[in-house]
């Protein structure tokens, strides 16, 4: 029988999201890609239940996640029944609801039946009482948002929530729902969004300022750009190389200009005693309002190489204006 580590908080990294009772382990458990029904579950369960030892208390979840609809949560659901409900107290369970997850019109977006029906799907499949926190996973063009926050906020009331977020909203999104969350009085935590050193968007968007101002916190997800931020790709990359739709622009002056950048930065990460992986990873957490930072694992060794970037995370005023310099340039 599993028993967690009792050094699993010795060398934790806590971030507070925002200026909410939300605390987050910088880096968190993604479950998007290679958890579920073809994944062996032996290899699966070790990397899970190291993830927990190590102090990363917080699995990230979504009702689309798998490959497979649902199958990300059924494999969570086996090894949480066989390992870590003991734990419950301690872990932050999230999950999502917007993306392709069923069929007809309730499938998609965030209407207030959607996001109903989804959070019961997901804590059945799940064997959960309640998700630390729900997301509306996407912006919905054609639901008011006054609908989308109320249904949050009823599923909070509600007991299968403690928190609300919301992801891929940009920053005029999120003005408008969080003024929502407000005069309902709607424990509105966190934005989940795509952010790295290569994709600033959200900088450009003004979403990152939004957050502070408000004083919620962001969550990042694609803190290696789909594996263009790691050593993969330092010797060249195929000029058809498909990435997410959320890094698609770095690739916008051609693979060989990005391996070139890419370079530019390993040379700081090496001046640093980091690998690329890990300095980029360092240098999403040097921001305040980032709370933490979502991947995923497959191998023991690659969740502790990631972890590895806790070590430093501290840059001189040089440094980010080298990488600033290399990426805006």
């Amino acid at each position: 029988m599993y028993k967690a580590s009792d050094d699993r908080y010795d060398k934790a990294v806590v971030r507070r999201a925002g200026d909410s009772g939300l605390q987050l382990p910088a880096i968190s458990f993604g479950m998007w890609h290679s958890f579920g029904d073809d994944a062996n579950y032996g290899d699966s369960e070790k990397v899970m239940l190291k993830a927990f030892d190590l102090g990363i208390f917080s699995y990230d979840l979504a009702y689309n996640y798998g490959p497979g609809v649902g199958a990300a949560e059924r494999m969570f659901a086996d090894v949480y029944k066989a390992n870590l409900k003991p734990y419950r107290d301690e872990l932050v369970i999230t999950t999502k609801a917007g993306f392709n997850m069923w069929p007809g019109p309730y499938g998609n977006f965030s209407s207030r039946k959607t996001l109903i029906n989804a959070i019961d799907g997901s804590l059945k499949r799940m064997g959960l009482d309640y998700v630390d926190i729900f997301y509306s996973h996407r912006f919905d063009p054609n639901t008011n948002l006054a609908e989308t926050a109320e249904a949050l906020d009823s599923i909070v009331r509600s007991g299968k929530a403690l928190y609300v977020g919301i992801s891929n909203y940009n920053a005029k999104q999120t003005a408008k729902i969080s003024k929502y969350f407000n005069d309902l009085h709607t424990p509105f935590v966190v934005n989940q969004a795509s952010y790295n050193m290569l994709n600033r968007s959200i900088e450009d968007d003004g979403l990152l300022k939004v957050l502070a101002d408000d004083k919620k916190a962001l969550v990042a997800y694609g803190p290696l750009a789909e594996g263009l931020l790691t050593n993969k790709y330092l010797d060249g990359m195929d000029d058809n190389l498909k990435v997410h739709w959320s890094n698609e622009f770095v690739m916008k002056h051609g693979t060989k200009d990005l391996v070139k950048r890419l370079n530019e930065l390993n040379q700081i990460a090496q001046d640093r005693g980091q690998t690329l992986s890990q300095m980029s990873i360092s240098w999403l957490l040097h921001t305040k309002t980032v709370a933490s930072i979502v991947t995923g694992a497959s191998k023991i060794e690659h969740l502790e190489d990631n972890l590895k970037a806790l070590d430093n995370l501290t840059f001189t005023d040089k440094e980010l204006k080298q990488i600033d310099n290399i990426i805006k340039k």
